[in-house]
């Protein structure tokens, strides 16, 4: 039963796995497809070929961030990882629905703190001992000053190139263009780098309790099928990226062009794999939008259409709480539902 449990929670996180690159994947794709450097159905391939490079080849810190690092194994069961992802996917799904480019980083964690606390107060035991606070505040810290430094890095990458194109004749266009398509790749790879690893993260947790209920010592290595499988259906995700929210990321904020879209794919790209290299989840949804308003911002601040960017900003402030109360609600259906 325990094994059959096991399967069904990997399942659902390789369902995440695509839910995240289906509604995230659009961070990678909008300003590339808005400012018209690549017709869509070549940034859809762009896209997901370099999402799945990123996801095998980057990023494993923030799989063991993820895994180990946020609840302790030690206090939780497979019940608490199944009720914490479902939390994630129904927040997504929800915020997808409405077009409203939110954070899956913040989803999954706000999910495994609110299904954990639900569990331990449910049991009577540990308590608040099921959550790692210390390295949980870690997390917080970078996830919280990530995105103004995405927006710092968008501002200056876009103004050095304004700078450097100044005089130049309409035709450096095209030179933006071809940047970006690099930049594009480049953010790919970046993104995976450290969303595919949360995927990862959550199926090495499921590991490694199997492993103490077995009594057998603890594995902390991701094991290369875990690594393909996440990556492929991130991947997949990507293909059959979210349209809405990227109609909001590439043309609500700001009219992009392609001098905006290279300075805001380079800006994001340089602080996720940053993040990705030192073992931190960030969300890169937030770090992306950050740095398209940074990129508008840097020529003409009133364009940036900001009532658009107060209700990203709501969202965000409020994902991880909400996530937290949907997973922790899930959870305690399921012990009723169930008896467990």
């Amino acid at each position: 039963m325990v094994f059959i449990l096991a399967a069904g929670v990997i399942a659902v996180a390789l369902l995440f796995a695509f839910i995240n690159g289906f509604h995230d994947g659009c961070n990678v794709l909008a300003t590339m497809v808005s400012s018209r450097s690549l017709p869509p159905r070549y940034a859809l391939i762009l896209g997901a070929s370099s999402e799945f490079l990123g996801a095998i080849f980057l990023g494993r810190g923030v799989a063991k961030t993820v895994g180990l690092g946020i609840l302790n194994i030690r206090f939780v069961t497979l019940w608490v990882v199944l009720a914490a992802l479902l939390g994630a996917i129904i927040w997504n799904l929800i915020t997808w629905y409405f077009g409203i480019p939110s954070s899956s980083s913040h989803a999954l964690i706000g999910g495994l703190i609110g299904s954990g606390l639900a569990e331990a107060f449910f049991l009577g035991s540990h308590h608040l001992e099921v959550v790692n606070w210390i390295s949980l505040g870690w997390i917080f810290a970078v996830l919280f000053i990530s995105p103004p430094v995405g927006l710092l890095l968008g501002f200056l990458v876009t103004r050095l190139s304004f700078f450097l194109s100044r005089g130049a004749s309409p035709k450096i266009n095209r030179v933006f263009k071809i940047l970006q398509v690099g930049s594009s790749f480049f953010i790919g790879l970046t993104h995976a780098s450290n969303d595919a690893p949360k995927t990862m993260g959550v199926i090495l947790m499921v590991l490694c309790i199997l492993s103490l209920r077995k009594g057998v010592k603890v594995s902390f290595t991701v094991p290369g099928w875990v690594v393909y499988s996440s990556s492929f259906f991130l991947a997949l995700g990507v293909l059959r990226v979210g349209w809405r929210i990227m109609r909001t990321v590439g043309t609500k904020i700001y009219r992009i062009r392609p001098i905006h879209g290279f300075g805001a794919q380079t800006g994001a790209s340089i602080i996720i794999l940053l993040s990705s290299l030192t073992g931190f989840p960030v969300s890169t949804t937030q770090i992306v939008n950050s740095s398209v308003m940074g990129a508008g911002a840097s020529e003409k601040p009133k364009a940036v259409r900001w009532n658009v960017t107060r209700s990203i900003l709501l969202t965000w402030i409020i994902t991880i709480p909400l996530s937290a109360l949907i997973a922790a609600g899930i959870y305690l259906l399921i012990r009723v539902l169930l008896i467990i």
